[in-house]
């Protein structure tokens, strides 16, 4: 799962990414909102936490701007204004709102719920073409046939179904398929990738965008 934080504060962006990619997370860090919107504008994130106030301004302001123009990402807010009028608002712009100073082991179960809710509200069964994935059982089928797929094949063709038409960063794939403490040498998602197409049979499915990644058509 692949987490956006954002917050000024270098002490506790740091501890705050140390202590969710120790709980698994794969974890992007922003100092300031217009490095949030960048890394919003092109990643796909199961959850984002932003500090209340950071470098361009309050990020309440920001994610209630944001979701009338899409974004659906689950958010949590962190903070050190703790009125009640505060956190009914974090409420109701975001989906959970943290108090300053906080348990890391809070956030740790925080996060990992609003993760959780992202993935109920995928749809259970990627479609494309003759292709079915069910992440419910995670089995995967072309054609009616049942394939026999390596967990991080299985996490590739996850990725690329579930944007399917569109072209798929290569460091989007690794980050999907490989926690950030165990990136693999430079060529071995391309020897992955020969594997899952040869899987997946003729006619292909998976093509190369040169410079990009992949995509599937």
């Amino acid at each position: 799962m692949r987490i956006l934080v954002t917050e000024d504060d270098r002490d506790l962006l740091f501890a705050v990414a140390v202590t969710l990619r120790g709980a698994g997370f794969a974890v992007d860090v922003a100092a300031d909102l217009a490095t949030a919107d960048e890394a919003l504008a092109v990643n796909s994130y199961d959850c984002a936490v932003f500090d209340r106030m950071v470098p361009g301004g309050d990020s309440l302001a920001y994610v209630r701007h944001r979701r009338h123009t899409g974004l659906r990402v689950p958010v949590l807010f962190l903070t050190a204004l703790d009125g009640v009028g505060h956190r009914v608002e974090g409420l109701e712009v975001g989906d959970d709102y943290l108090v300053k100073p906080f348990a890391m082991e809070e956030l740790v179960v925080r996060v990992r719920r609003l993760c959780h809710r992202q993935e109920i509200s995928r749809p259970a069964v990627l479609r494309h073409a003759d292709v079915e994935l069910d992440s419910g059982t995670r089995q995967v089928r072309r054609a009616g046939v049942l394939l026999t797929l390596t967990r991080r094949e299985y996490l590739v063709l996850e990725l690329l179904l579930a944007n399917a038409g569109q072209p798929v960063s290569r460091a989007d794939l690794i980050r999907h398929a490989w926690d950030e403490m165990a990136q693999p040498a430079t060529n071995v998602l391309d020897v992955l990738m020969a594997q899952l197409r040869r899987k997946l049979r003729q006619p292909p499915l998976i093509h190369t965008v040169r410079q990009v990644g992949y995509r599937l058509a």
